[in-house]
């Protein structure tokens, strides 16, 4: 009798794919949306997008291109020329200096910008600086571009910025990318223009590229202002990558419109990527973003306005509670409290030890959602995006402080 030995069972998922940890913070919202849609009066503070529709210039030059036959067909992979020209003409009027329009990839939104500028400039076993708290996105894409992320932390006593001190102490021969990111997702924090120059000044002079995500440049309150740091330190652009969007500035996280901006031969291996992965932006939304990038900042104002109201309410009702230390954030529209002196003790029967477990209590207790530290770093936080309407955004505080409130 013959025995014929089976082959042995191979993963279904492979090991770099299946190793991805899903995004935080749209688990969240799914989750969020989920019980509202089943009836139960949950109010969602996870979702990073505005609560306000795009402006109506937007819309009705999307309407005008989807008639239009010729953005029925492929474009060039890198974006369509006018949007090129568009985007080169914004950095120089918001960050000060000039890029060529054959320097920017248009991408299907930032994420796609994130993963292919880790993946363009990155080896495996490269190491890349990542200020912690972080966005969830980025460890994730610096991994699946086989490097690995180094976490420089640092806490609400240093409001969430890092210094050039800590960043050299982290340094190694494996060094080869910083991720800079002003204003911040999740905690808000805004590097000044001196601290912007210094960490510039830093990554220059030990040859590290430098991967800036710019996203949030436009919502900046009180007297904060946002520094681009290829403003302060023009001699890093030929090692530089500027990420940016339209989703968060004019209400279209929907829309994905990302762009990358950097060396010629970064910009055109990405490029090649791109050909290969998605082709070109969806060209109506491309022409909606040529008219968000032209058009004036009107709406982009009045955004804001309500973004720096929702944001001192929420600071000052967060404030109330015993055990909570919150920086007043400069930037973005998010609050990332931390919560390390309501850990450990007992609310409701229950005794949270980390924040995640804090998060679950909350939203199982008096039905808000929010993001647990864990999904941007260590645990002990928990962001709240303050992008939602004044009166949802009152009542889910309200309900938070009261609960946390009745800890002992």
């Amino acid at each position: 009798m013959v025995v014929v030995s089976q082959p042995a069972a191979r993963p279904r998922v492979s090991a770099r794919i299946g190793a991805i940890a899903p995004s935080a913070t749209l688990a969240v919202d799914a989750k969020a949306k989920a019980l509202k849609a089943a009836g139960r009066p949950v109010i969602g503070f996870g979702a990073g997008e505005p609560d306000f529709p795009t402006p109506p210039a937007i819309v009705e030059a999307a309407v005008r291109a989807a008639a239009d036959p010729a953005n029925h067909r492929y474009t060039p992979a890198a974006g369509l020329p006018a949007l090129k020209d568009a985007i080169a003409a914004k950095t120089l009027r918001d960050s000060g200096y000039e890029v060529s329009p054959a320097s920017v990839l248009v991408t299907n939104g930032g994420k796609q910008a994130v993963y292919q500028a880790f993946a363009t400039v990155l080896d495996p076993g490269d190491e890349v600086l990542l200020p912690t708290p972080y966005w969830t996105t980025y460890p994730e894409a610096i991994r699946l571009a086989g490097a690995r992320p180094v976490e420089v932390v640092a806490g609400a006593d240093a409001g969430y910025l890092v210094t050039v001190d800590q960043l050299e102490a982290a340094r190694t021969e494996r060094t080869k990318v910083l991720l800079f990111n002003s204003p911040s997702n999740p905690t808000g924090a805004v590097y000044s223009p001196e601290q912007t120059e210094q960490i510039g000044r830093w990554a220059l002079e030990h040859g590290i590229w430098v991967i800036t995500d710019e996203i949030y440049e436009h919502l900046v309150y009180d007297e904060t202002v946002f520094t681009p740091i290829v403003k302060v330190v023009p001699e890093l652009a030929d090692t530089t990558i500027v990420l940016n969007g339209v989703a968060k500035t004019y209400a279209m996280t929907g829309w994905r419109v990302g762009w990358m901006i950097g060396p010629s031969d970064v910009i055109k291996a990405a490029t090649n990527l791109q050909s290969h992965l998605t082709s070109n932006v969806a060209n109506v939304s491309q022409r909606a973003a040529i008219e968000a990038l032209t058009g004036d900042l009107s709406a982009v104002a009045a955004m804001r306005t309500a973004f720096d109201r929702r944001r001192k309410t929420m600071v000052s009702m967060l404030g109330q509670i015993d055990g909570v230390q919150i920086p007043v954030p400069q930037g973005a529209f998010y609050a990332y409290p931390s919560v390390a002196g309501v850990l450990g003790r007992t609310i409701r029967g229950i005794t949270p030890a980390t924040s995640a477990e804090l998060a679950a209590l909350i939203l199982e207790q008096v039905e808000v959602a929010v993001v647990p530290g864990e999904a941007f770093g260590p645990s002990g936080y928990l962001r709240l995006s303050y992008a939602l309407g004044d009166d949802d955004l009152v009542e889910g505080v309200g309900r938070i402080v009261e609960l946390l409130g009745e800890a002992r």
